[in-house]
């Protein structure tokens, strides 16, 4: 498989890392749009939101749950952040592995007007 996440899974690229368990892994994103910009990616592969099956549905928590765990951690949680899943082309989504980007550490702009 080509894809750039799964191989961070695997260990072949390297990453920096701030959390991982058995279903997910969470590191630093390299092009950060805010001063806490992390991505949490599941373990197994699933191409976007739109592919996750009614079996992924506790996969699917334990990437908020490790959100939750990792904005606490860098001390961002009582401040706020945000937390985005772009998908497909149109929802800008770029690397076809789901993946869940938490933003913090500065006040963010409302995406809605």
């Amino acid at each position: 498989m080509d894809c750039i996440f799964c191989k961070i899974v695997e260990g072949s690229i390297p990453s920096n890392k701030v959390y991982e368990n058995d279903s997910v892994v969470a590191f630093h994103d390299i092009q950060p749009a805010a001063p806490v910009h992390i991505l949490i990616i599941p373990k197994k592969h699933i191409p976007t939101m739109n592919d996750a099956a009614p079996e992924d549905n506790e996969l699917i928590g334990d990437i908020f749950a490790a959100a939750r765990h990792i904005a606490k951690e860098l001390g961002i949680a009582e401040d706020g952040y945000r937390l985005i899943n772009n998908v497909n082309s149109d929802g800008g989504q770029v690397v076809y592995h789901l993946h869940v980007h938490l933003l913090g550490g500065k006040k963010l702009g409302s995406l809605l007007a």
